[in-house]
């Protein structure tokens, strides 16, 4: 009787992370063909489907997939923990999955000479904040939304909102935009976990609210529907290039009167800090100084 491989869980980690067999192939360096006949492999020997396919959306889990997929993560974090070379203590990193893509790789890039083996997670914000709360993370890199209380929270960063337009968008040329330019138009929103009740109570502390068009599964697919003038995409991070997926430009437009979100490395109370994980803090501050310097406004 075959048995899944470390290689077919790991692909499946990855697809996972990535939303998708290109994206994941690409950061694996490997085919995609060779990427979806592994996961086919693994999922026939499971006896279930671990991804939904639907056509033009990205690759989520199933319900099976996504309890199976978090066992995963943490066997696999264990087997890493037992090969981590001498000197570099492990530290269990979740990231917000949103900021994944920003920070992820070259973190992973880094590890070594920042004297770090990190052990990382891409989780959304329910998740991430349970495994702050259990102790399975020793820190977390995340929007300051449904963290858990008592935790130290160091501030990387305050960002201002934008709006995602089409280019010809007639507010696309705008140099900002307040809430209430927005409040009568369609609107399309990531479907994610807090998201839109954040989006809501914004608007609603203006006695403004939402038109909501859209419901987009991630933030990527948001600002394609955005690029493709079905609505006005609303969000934090500011990727480059200004691109969709599917080729077709955007426009980013700060909003002025919307505040700004804190992003932070979060973790446990110091009492709670073991030796290791305080050793390996410093490298991990180094290299988020890099990406988020003092004072940065937006991302």
């Amino acid at each position: 009787m075959l048995r899944p491989t470390l290689r077919q869980i790991e692909y499946a980690l990855a697809i996972a992370r990535s939303d998708g067999l290109s994206a994941a192939a690409a950061a694996l360096n490997v085919s995609q063909p060779a990427l979806s006949v592994a996961l086919a492999d693994l999922e026939a020997q499971l006896g279930q489907a671990l991804f939904q396919r639907r056509k033009g959306s990205p690759l989520r889990p199933t319900g099976f997939g996504a309890q199976w997929l978090a066992q995963a993560e943490r066997q696999i974090e264990g087997i890493a923990a037992l090969f981590a070379a001498p000197g570099r203590p492990a530290l269990r990193l979740a990231i917000f999955e949103d900021l994944a893509p920003l920070i992820l790789a070259p973190l992973l890039a880094q590890a070594t000479s920042l004297g770090l083996h990190p052990l990382t997670r891409s989780l959304g914000f329910t998740a991430l904040g349970a495994a702050l709360d259990r102790g399975e993370v020793d820190a977390a890199v995340s929007w300051d939304l449904g963290l858990p209380p008592g935790l130290i929270r160091e501030t990387l960063a305050r960002i201002t909102p934008q709006a995602v337009l089409a280019p010809d968008h007639p507010l696309a040329g705008r140099p900002s935009l307040g809430l209430a330019d927005l409040a009568n138009l369609p609107l399309v929103l990531a479907d994610q976990d807090l998201s839109i009740a954040h989006w809501r109570a914004l608007f609603g502390s203006r006695g403004l609210s939402l038109r909501i068009a859209h419901r987009c599964a991630s933030p990527e697919l948001m600002r394609a529907f955005a690029a493709h003038g079905l609505g006005i995409g609303l969000g934090y991070a500011q990727p480059a290039p200004r691109i969709s997926h599917d080729g077709r430009p955007f426009v980013l437009v700060p909003l002025h009167d919307a505040g700004q979100e804190t992003l932070v490395l979060a973790r446990p109370d110091a009492a709670g800090t073991a030796a290791g994980v305080a050793e390996a803090l410093p490298g991990l501050r180094r290299f988020l100084a890099s990406l988020f310097p003092p004072n940065v406004k937006a991302l």
